[in-house]
This record gives C-alpha cells, structure tokens and sequence, in this order.
C-alpha cells in the first residue's frame, strides 16, 4: 500500500509506465503529465518491461543481506535467558554484553518481546484449550472466604472498627485475643466450553458437601439441555475421596484431576474466582455475611446471561447453550 505522500498510485505507476514502454513517450514528458520527476518514471518504466503489471506493487524496504546480522548462537542465548528466566532486553544485555536495543530488536524478530503466552513461572508455552461442545467437561474448585461480621468487615469500615465488630459477632470460634467468625466455602462449578457457572456457599469443603453439590449441578445443567460427560478437580481431600469416585460412576461422569501443584490446568475456574471476588464478594459494602450470601444469585444471573465474556468473543456465557428450553419460541 502506497504512503501517504506518494505521487504514484500502483495504477498512476502501470499509466506512466505503458505511456513510456508501449506508446514510446519521453520519459522527462511522461514525467511532466504525471508530475513526478524523470528517475521514478524511468524506474517505473523499466520494472513494468521487465516484471510487466505485477511489478507495479509496493515492495519491502527490508535489505536482501544483513551484514552486521547478531550470529545464531547469540540469539539462541537471548531467547533462552528470555524464556527461562523471563528476563528484559536491559538484564539480558548485561548478561551478553549486548545493547539493549539490539536484544530488544532479537525479541521482536523471535516474537519474544511480549510474554503474555508464557506461563511465568515455569517459563512453559500457555497451552489453552476449549471442549466443543457444553457439559464435554466441567470444572469444580471451592473458594475460601473470610465471614463478614455484623456491621461490617475491616475492608470497608476500618480495621478498628472491623475488629471490634468481628469480635462483637455472635457464633466465633478462637480465643479472645484472636476471635474467629468462620469461613465461607463457595463451591464453584463451570462449564469447560460455554463458561456458564453454578456455586453453592456452604460450612465446609467435605466430600459429602462436595458430592451434594456435584448432582445438584448436575441437575441444573440438565435442567437447560446440558450432559455433563466429564468433571476436572484438582487433588483436595474430597476430589479423592472414594465417595466422589463412586458418585462419579454412578452420575456415568469421567473424573479427572489435574497435575499437582499446578493449578494453571483449571485455569479457568481459577480465572472465574477471580472475577467472582471482584464482582461480588468484595465488590460493595456488606453489613453482614447474610447480606453477602444472599446477593450471590442476581450476580450469578448477572455473569451468565448479561456479563460479556472476553473468552467467547464478548457474549454472554449462556448465548453458547443453544438447545434452551423455549430459546426458538
């Protein structure tokens, strides 16, 4: 594509250059109708004889041969520190006693210069996956979340205040000096392919807790026209228990659980914690842990089927489910 301040189009090029080669016009008159000098229309000229019509396109300002080009050895240095060690152009350049710009420049050419599709702590290529179709996988983890005190929790009245009312709440565990109103458990499910999410709060992460939730999931993914086929948990008690294990074959789920200590491959739920604590755990103000728990099902509605997911182009999670019940009605 022709520059801005280019006097000649690729198709005023093929005129000035038939003018000249076919019809046997002067290059400097040639030059005058189309108000450019007579080099460009004699280089015009002589490419359109040579290359014909095609030789009329933009070619790369890019030189045939680097001479001064930094030897392979070297750039496999820098791509190593770079990978490994997930080190910049300025660390690297001190390292090999190299200018930083010129790393830099190595980067860019290897596709390097951004890291966004290596995991940084093991330097591994982000393997990203999605199953085909909703209920090929589901994934389910447990979010732990401090109860909030009556009258409110220290990240919004203070910590003087937040103490004191944690210490006034009644039902706390602990001693006196270090009182304890419990733990939420938030049972989390989400569907591998559309992102639909289901949760449960409860006391604890049991088996038996952990099993209740699986079928009623179960049920309501049924319930909207999905087949769970396969559940992804990571190695907690409860994902290992031989109740789990059995409630799995008799629901004809595949369980699966993910490597240890590495909780990337459930990124996904680990990802819809994280937008979980944002939107609606820590998102505004709660009087209470009542209050908390009992907003929990609008912003749960409020992620499936109004909140744009970037992962599925910026459509709801529920716009993927496409047998809903009266969704062609």
């Amino acid at each position: 594509m022709s520059h801005a301040n280019a006097a000649l189009t690729p198709r005023q090029r093929l005129r000035v250059a038939r003018l000249i080669v076919d019809h046997g016009w002067p290059v400097t008159r040639a030059a005058e109708q189309f108000n450019c000098s007579w080099p460009t229309a004699k280089r015009w000229a002589a490419r359109y004889a040579a290359m014909g019509e095609a030789g009329m396109a933009d070619r790369s300002s890019r030189p045939h041969r680097v001479t001064n080009r930094t030897p392979q050895q070297l750039v496999r240095k820098v791509v190593h520190l770079r990978w490994k060690q997930r080190l910049g152009p300025v660390a690297i350049g001190a390292k090999l006693a190299m200018p930083a710009s010129t790393v830099h420049a190595v980067l860019v050419r290897c596709r390097l210069n951004r890291l966004h599709h290596v995991d940084k702590r093991t330097g591994e290529v982000i393997r990203r996956y999605e199953h085909e179709i909703p209920g090929a996988m589901i994934h389910v983890d447990v979010k732990k979340l401090g109860n909030i005190p009556n009258g409110g929790g220290w990240r919004y009245v203070g910590k003087q205040l937040g103490h004191r009312n944690r210490a006034t709440t009644p039902a706390r565990t602990g001693s006196r000096s270090h009182p304890v109103i419990g733990t939420a458990y938030v049972h989390t499910v989400i569907d591998d392919h559309s992102r639909v999410a289901y949760a449960e709060i409860h006391g604890d992460e049991t088996a038996a807790t952990a099993v209740g939730v699986l079928r009623r999931a179960v049920s309501w993914f049924a319930a909207r026209g999905v087949t769970v086929e396969r559940v992804l948990s990571d190695n907690g008690s409860a994902y290992k228990s031989h109740l789990w294990r059995d409630t799995c074959r008799e629901l004809d789920i595949k369980a699966k659980k993910t490597r240890p200590y590495r909780p990337q491959t459930n990124g996904k739920i680990e990802r819809f914690h994280r937008t979980l604590a944002d939107g609606w755990a820590f998102k505004r103000f709660y009087a209470s842990e009542s209050a908390r728990r009992n907003a929990l099902p609008a912003w749960l509605h409020h992620y499936n089927h109004h909140r744009p997911h970037t992962a599925i182009g910026g459509h709801p999670p529920i716009s993927r489910l496409t047998n809903l019940p009266g969704q062609y009605s």
